[in-house]
């Protein structure tokens, strides 16, 4: 009898066990994170700490992709900072000497025209200026060549012209490569940033072919 209350008592504590046992494995499910589906590590911009995100919080941040100033100065400023390349661009059919610097100078306006154009609807569609406010919106604009230096670059000829050319228009490039790096980091609109990427990987690799021209 001893022996049969003791297997009787061994087996009850085994069956306690068990449905604890259950019950916290069904709970910890609950309450993992794998319930609530997977977790998004969301990088934060320069100086912010990164965030962990529920997919669907991810989701509907990525969506919310609305202009904010620093896109829409961006399109704004572009717009002239291009006018100014093809104003200078115009000039290199009947003055630049080298064919090389001719053939650089057409597909300057081929690609910049078009994307003013575009900078323009976008800004039309946020029904924003096209234009930036302020006197000083120019001199703001890295890159632009002073008045002075474009009176010497529409008088000069031959060889003159293309040393010039090169050095105005290098530098005209490397700003817009400033801006375009800075509106990836600041703005908040995913065309914008399509655009930013384009002038980035267009004007670095036409950076690169100038240098070896000069």
């Amino acid at each position: 009898m001893k022996v049969a209350a003791v297997a009787l008592v061994a087996a009850s504590a085994l069956a306690l066990t068990a449905c604890d046992s259950g019950g916290s494995d069904d709970a910890d499910k609950a309450n993992s994170p794998a319930s609530s589906g997977p977790s998004v590590i969301a990088p934060g911009k320069p100086g912010d700490v990164a965030e962990t995100l529920s997919a669907k919080d991810a989701e509907r941040r990525g969506s919310d992709d609305t202009p904010n100033s620093a896109d829409v100065s961006y399109a704004q400023m572009m717009i002239p900072h291009h006018e100014q390349a093809l104003k200078m661009t115009q000039l290199a059919a009947k003055q630049a000497k080298s064919e090389k610097i001719k053939g650089l100078a057409e597909r300057i306006t081929a690609a910049q025209g078009p994307e003013i154009e575009t900078m323009r609807g976008w800004l039309h569609k946020y029904d924003r200026d096209t234009e930036p406010k302020g006197h000083k919106a120019h001199d703001a604009m890295p890159g632009m060549a002073t008045e002075s230096q474009l009176k010497k670059l529409r008088a000069a000829r031959g060889e003159a012209f293309d040393e010039l050319f090169l050095k105005l228009m290098i530098t005209h490039h490397q700003g817009a490569v400033t801006m375009a790096t800075e509106v990836k980091s600041g703005g908040n609109n995913v065309q914008v940033e399509e655009m930013a990427d384009d002038v980035i990987a267009q004007q670095t690799s036409e950076i690169d072919r100038m240098r070896d021209m000069s």
